[in-house]
């Protein structure tokens, strides 16, 4: 039968039974199936100082790196070193050495951090090698877009990065503000899709007053492949000399502001269809659930 936990009354009587068993050879598991004790902390405290048999014994399958370890850093071997040799992890390794004397330092301090520079370096590129590989991996598994994929694509790009209507402020414009030319590519590519014609497209930059504006001018123009004559004039961020600019360099080009004039048909085919994807969303989800 059972015990429960805190119902062993006759609890000396117990260790006795359960001690007499260890003495005679049995495992932990071997007692607890005779005298039916579940509670691990139970059998712990019956068999309280009383040594398990000999057979039950596992040996240790790290003692003989221990030993070896312990035998490398006498010879003044490294961590570092060690954890090469063996193959073991640098915890372990500290916690079988610790009471040796550490080796003497080989290396003068400006050695070791010149080494620690290299070996950092090392490591530096084979992150960016992955970090690269890993995105150029993506980039080739997306292929080439569908008409649909690239409506669907920028009416969620739109709604998250274009201006919407307010219940307190229905406007119905189309306007879409970025600073990533990916961004702004995509979206230009997105309006042509949609047969929006060049003539009802205007564009505004916007960029602190002390950072290259000509040059951005030109460059927004450049990308968008329009005359300078489809550009409203530059709106201009005023330069606060208390505070230290982040966004500056040859890069920075501030934002591109993308007005589409008589958009409010469009406007509603965005919002009607950034609705349809929700939905359709909703009941994928919900059919993965199922």
């Amino acid at each position: 039968m059972t015990h429960a936990p805190g119902t062993y009354a006759d609890f000396e009587g117990l260790r006795e039974r359960a001690v007499a068993l260890r003495r005679a050879g049995l495992s932990r598991r071997q007692i607890r199936d005779r005298l039916h004790v579940d509670n691990n902390d139970i059998l712990n405290r019956l068999l309280q100082g009383e040594p398990p048999p000999d057979w039950t014994r596992r040996p240790n399958a790290k003692d003989d790196l221990k030993e070896r370890a312990r035998e490398l850093r006498v010879q003044g071997w490294t961590y570092d070193q060690i954890q090469v040799e063996l193959g073991c992890s640098k915890s372990s390794i500290s916690l079988w050495v610790r009471d040796l004397p550490k080796p003497e330092r080989k290396r003068t301090p400006e050695e070791a951090s010149a080494i620690a520079r290299r070996g950092w370096a090392a490591t530096l590129r084979l992150r960016d090698e992955e970090r690269q590989h890993t995105k150029e991996t993506a980039r080739r598994a997306v292929g080439e877009l569908s008409a649909r994929e690239l409506f669907l694509l920028g009416v969620g790009l739109y709604w998250a990065e274009g201006g919407k209507d307010k219940p307190y402020d229905r406007r119905e414009n189309v306007c879409f503000v970025n600073s990533d030319p990916g961004m702004i590519g995509v979206f230009m590519a997105w309006l042509d899709l949609l047969g929006v014609e060049r003539e009802r497209i205007r564009f505004t930059v916007m960029i602190h007053e002390s950072a290259d504006v000509a040059g951005a001018e030109k460059y927004w123009a450049d990308l968008v492949g329009a005359d300078r004559s489809a550009f409203n004039k530059t709106t201009l961020k005023k330069h606060n000399p208390k505070t230290r600019r982040k966004n500056v360099g040859d890069s920075y080009r501030g934002c591109l502001v993308i007005k589409v004039l008589k958009g409010a048909d469009l406007y509603r085919r965005i919002e009607g269809s950034w609705y349809g994807i929700v939905e359709s969303a909703r009941k994928a989800d919900h059919l993965n659930r199922t």
